[in-house]
C-alpha cells in the first residue's frame, strides 16, 4: 500500500468535508442552484451546490415542496425534440456516438441532478428522505411518478444487494442502533427498553439488519427471529414476557415474526429477499438442529377487503357490524365464536383476490410470496393486540421458505402469479370460494 497516498486522500476527504460543513446560502433559489448544478464541472462548487439544495429543500414550506417538484417533473424532464432527433440519427448510423447520444437524450435532467447531489458525502440519506417527501404528494399530483420512477431506478442500482451490509443486533449494539430498531418496529411494537431487550437478548432470539455504506447508523430493514420447536400459531407466546427461554441446539424451526422496512423513501425497492436468504444461511451455520424456517405474519389489508366482501354479499355467517366493531375498537367481540369462518375468508382473501395486476391484494404476500415462499397456515386468535385485531381479526399467516423449493416458487410466482399453498389452505380457500359461488347462483347472479 503507498501509505502517503492513502494520508493525502484521506486528508483531502476531511478537509473537502470541513470545506461543505462550512458553506452557507449564497442568495440563489433552489431551482437555481440544481440549473448551476446541472450545468457545472467542478466537483468542489457541485458539492457546495448540492448541500445547499438539500438544505434548502429541508426547509421549504408545504406550498414552495409542491414547487419544486413541478420545477423537477416539468423543467427537468426529457427533452423530446432532441430525443426524436437522436433516435432519427440512430436509426441512420448506429455509431457507438449515436447510441450514447441517444442514451443521453432519453435520460431526464433530473436524474443527472441526484447523482451529482449524491455525491456530497453523506447525502444519500437525505434523498432518501426526499422520495418519502414526494411519495405523500402522489396521490394528489400523479404526475409526479415521473419523479418517482427515476429515484427507483437509482435507487435499485444504489441500494443493490452487492452494497447491503449484513449485521446481527445485539443488546451490546451501539444505543442509537437499539432506539432506530424500536422506532421503526412496524409489526410488533417495542414498547420500552426491557421489550427489546427480551427479543434480542435470550440465546433462542435473533435480530438482523441491512445497512448501507452510505447510511451506516440507518437500519434499511431489520428481521427479529425466534428459534422454537415446531411452526408456532400465536405470536403472543413468543412475544411473552416470562416464557421459558429454549436452548438453541433444542430448536428445530426459525420464525421470521417481525420484518420491518426502516426508509419510507425505500418503498419498491427490494431487498428484503436478500436479508432472510442471509438469515437463515447464518442460522443455518450457527444452529445445526434448525430445519424449518417459517414467518408468522400479519394480514394488513384483510379487515377492509373483508368489510366490503360482507357488503357485497349480504347474508353471510358474520355480521358487517362485527367487522366495523373489531376495526375502531380493536377487540373482537363475537367473532371469537367463528374462527374457521374467518380462516376460509382469509384463504379467500389471500389465495384468490388479486389486483389489477394479477398478483394477491395483501402486500405482506405478495412479499414473502415473491421471494419464494408457500402459504403455509393460517391461524386465529394468533394477534390479540389492539393493532392485530384491528387489521386482520387476530389471524396470522405462516409462510414457509422451503429452501428445497424457494426458487421453483419464485419463478412461479414471478412469471405466472402464481399463489402456492399447502393442502390445508388450498382446502380453505376452495370451500370459501365455493360458498361465495353457491350464493351468487342462489341469488340468479
Amino acid at each position: 500500500m503507498n501509505r502517503s497516498g492513502f494520508f493525502y486522500d484521506l486528508l483531502s476527504t476531511l478537509f473537502e468535508r470541513q470545506n461543505i460543513a462550512r458553506v452557507k446560502g449564497d442568495g440563489r433559489s433552489i431551482t437555481a442552484l440544481c440549473d448551476d448544478l446541472i450545468a457545472s464541472s467542478g466537483e468542489v462548487s457541485g458539492h457546495n451546490m448540492g448541500q445547499q439544495i438539500l438544505s434548502r429543500f429541508s426547509e421549504l414550506s408545504p406550498e414552495d415542496e409542491i414547487a419544486f417538484f413541478e420545477y423537477l417533473n416539468e423543467k427537468m424532464d426529457i427533452d423530446i425534440d432532441r430525443l426524436q432527433a437522436s433516435t432519427a440519427a440512430y436509426q441512420i448510423d448506429r455509431s457507438p456516438e449515436n447510441f450514447a447520444n441517444l442514451l443521453d437524450a432519453a435520460e431526464p435532467k433530473r436524474q443527472e441532478l441526484l447523482r451529482r447531489i449524491n455525491r456530497v458525502p453523506g447525502t444519500t440519506g437525505d434523498l432518501v428522505k426526499m422520495r418519502a417527501r414526494l411519495l405523500k404528494l402522489l396521490k394528489g399530483h400523479p404526475s409526479f411518478g415521473r419523479i418517482d420512477v427515476d429515484f427507483q431506478h437509482l435507487f435499485g442500482s444504489w441500494f443493490n444487494r452487492g452494497f447491503l451490509v449484513p449485521r446481527r443486533i445485539h443488546w451490546q449494539s451501539p444505543a442509537n442502533i437499539l432506539e432506530k430498531i424500536i422506532k421503526y418496529e412496524a409489526v410488533h411494537a417495542i414498547n420500552d427498553w426491557d421489550d427489546l431487550r427480551r427479543r434480542v437478548e435470550p440465546s433462542d432470539r435473533r435480530c438482523y439488519a441491512f445497512f448501507h455504506p452510505a447510511m451506516p447508523d440507518d437500519p434499511l430493514i431489520f428481521v427479529e427471529v425466534a428459534l422454537v420447536k415446531g411452526v408456532p400459531d400465536s405470536v403472543q407466546a413468543i412475544l411473552a414476557e416470562n416464557r421459558e427461554i429454549l436452548a438453541p441446539e433444542n430448536a428445530d424451526t426459525a420464525v421470521f415474526y417481525s420484518i420491518s422496512n426502516c426508509q419510507a423513501g425505500l418503498r419498491g425497492v427490494s431487498f428484503g429477499n436478500s436479508l432472510i436468504k442471509q438469515v437463515v444461511e447464518d442460522l443455518q451455520a450457527e444452529v445445526k438442529s434448525i430445519n424449518t424456517f417459517v414467518t408468522l405474519s400479519p394480514i394488513p389489508g384483510f379487515n377492509r377487503w373483508l368489510r366490503q366482501a360482507i357488503t357485497d354479499e349480504p347474508n353471510t355467517l358474520v355480521a358487517a357490524e362485527d367487522i366495523d366493531l373489531a376495526i375502531e375498537s380493536g377487540e373482537l367481540g363475537g367473532l371469537t365464536e367463528h374462527p374457521q369462518w374467518l380462516r376460509r375468508q382469509a384463504a379467500n382473501y389471500l389465495v384468490n383476490q388479486k389486483n389489477r395486476n394479477g398478483m394477491p391484494l395483501d402486500p405482506v404476500a405478495r412479499f414473502h410470496l415473491g421471494n419464494g415462499a408457500m402459504l403455509h397456515d393460517i391461524h386465529a386468535a394468533a394477534d390479540l393486540s389492539e393493532n392485530g385485531v384491528r387489521q386482520s381479526c387476530g389471524l396470522m399467516v405462516n409462510y414457509l421458505y422451503d429452501l428445497k423449493k424457494i426458487s421453483q416458487f419464485h419463478e412461479g410466482f414471478a412469471e405466472a402469479h402464481t399463489v402456492f399453498t399447502s393442502k390445508d389452505v388450498k382446502t380453505l380457500a376452495d370451500a370459501a370460494a365455493a360458498t361465495s359461488n353457491g350464493r351468487k347462483t342462489k341469488n340468479g347472479s
